[in-house]
């Protein structure tokens, strides 16, 4: 039969391997490349380890370690993908936009933990808060948002200011989260018949718009045709203009110059302005220059002393040249 003293002997050393083993076993750890530590001292967090590799501590249980994972996370909001199926909450992800039409939005948000201690102690469900902040935000930006702006090309503006938002939101909650970016999803109207009506609001609108720009471009062009035609008037107004003046400078330097030979004969010069007057209103008239003394009607034919002065004219001409030779 065991003495006692032989039990506690064995039973001291059976404890001390024990300890030992404990010893051995919870004063180290690793760190791997994507994970984050922190270092609790009887519950109480003293440092966060991000450092890879072999680290050392207290052992159980004065210290322990918590890890953290380095990693992007997603968080789905409005469905859940699981093993490839798709599993949609349309009661979540229903809202109204700010012109109060019904429409569903679903999210992405990609998020890391950047602070463990906080992750870890200052919300019991850290997770939980970044979706109902999600849920939160969304609405908040989509209830201040047009349909138009929801379904069409305002989804960019929607998302940046959702991430701001958000973003807000987290950092005065204060859970150790970083949120590093979000994107929409769907965003679509809830059933088809409001679909198609949306739909025909739409090409409608569309249609609306390539009037418009046809018109505009139609309102362009004549403008331009319109454009072309005046400065061409103008141009031709202004060379008319100066035509005019240059004629008017010619007739007055004429009158002038008549003007001077009237001052020096009175009575030649306004018989001549009295026959040149008379060929131009009556421009095949014979003229002729008439005395009358009482007996004997005499008169000068003018006419035919034109026509036969250059044959004359010529005829000397000839007869000079024939004394010279």
């Amino acid at each position: 039969m065991m003495s006692l003293k032989r039990i506690y002997t064995i039973s001291g050393i059976v404890l001390l391997v024990i300890v030992l083993s404990i010893v051995a076993f919870t004063t180290w750890y690793t760190v791997d490349e994507s994970d984050q530590a922190v270092i609790l001292t009887f519950g109480k967090v003293e440092e966060g380890i991000d450092e890879p590799g072999l680290h050392f501590k207290m052992p159980w249980p004065i210290q322990s370690v918590e890890k953290l994972s380095k990693e992007t996370f997603s968080l789905q909001f409005g469905y859940e993908e699981k093993d490839g199926e798709i599993k949609e909450f349309p009661d979540e992800t229903k809202m109204i936009t700010g012109d109060e039409n019904i429409v569903l939005a679903d999210m992405v948000v990609n998020w890391k933990i950047t602070d463990p201690s906080k992750y870890l102690y200052n919300a019991e469900d850290p997770q939980e808060i970044l979706y109902d902040a999600t849920s939160a935000s969304l609405r908040s930006i989509i209830g201040s948002s047009k349909i138009d702006d929801a379904l069409t090309s305002g989804k960019a503006e929607i998302e940046g200011q959702v991430r701001e938002l958000l973003a807000t939101l987290i950092e005065k909650y204060d859970i150790g989260i970083s949120v590093l970016g979000v994107k929409l999803q769907d965003v679509e109207l809830p059933n088809k018949e409001v679909r198609t009506a949306f739909t025909d609001v739409t090409s409608a609108r569309e249609t609306m718009n390539t009037k418009i720009n046809e018109a505009k471009k139609y309102e362009n062009q004549r403008t331009n045709e319109a454009e072309g035609e005046k400065d061409a008037l103008l141009s031709r107004a202004a060379g008319d203009k100066t035509e005019r003046i240059e004629r008017a400078r010619g007739e007055i330097a004429v009158f002038d110059k008549l003007y001077d030979q009237y001052q020096n004969n009175q009575d030649i010069t306004r018989q001549r302005l009295v026959l040149e007057t008379l060929e131009q209103v009556l421009p095949g008239a014979e003229i002729y220059i008439m005395n009358d003394d009482g007996n004997t009607m005499k008169y000068f034919p003018i006419r035919p002393l034109e026509t036969e002065q250059p044959k004359v004219q010529a005829e000397k001409k000839q007869e000079g040249g024939g004394n010279n030779d």
